[in-house]
């Protein structure tokens, strides 16, 4: 797992608070993205390839609001599944 499977880019920081910002987001991000292989069994690539192409989206008219999506496909519902349990204690 690298940034580059994250498609992150490089960043430069100078500041102590800055570089501590950077890893604590990076760690975080290796962190989720650690838990949605274990749990989908998928690789981040393939749930990030597949995922990415699903949106929810919210348009106001007047003093309504409208949402439209896309149905998800079963086998990215039953990915999310488990991702959305509860993590239970060790």
């Amino acid at each position: 797992m690298s940034k580059n499977d994250l498609c992150a880019r490089p960043v430069y920081h100078h500041k102590r608070e800055s570089i501590e910002a950077h890893l604590t987001i990076v760690l975080a991000a290796l962190a989720v993205t650690r838990l949605i292989e274990d749990r989908t069994g998928w690789s981040i690539k393939k749930f990030v390839r597949t995922a990415r192409r699903y949106r929810t989206i919210q348009i106001r008219a007047g003093a309504n609001v409208l949402t439209a999506d896309d149905p998800l496909p079963a086998d990215v519902r039953d990915a999310l599944t488990p991702i959305n349990q509860p993590t239970r204690a060790r």
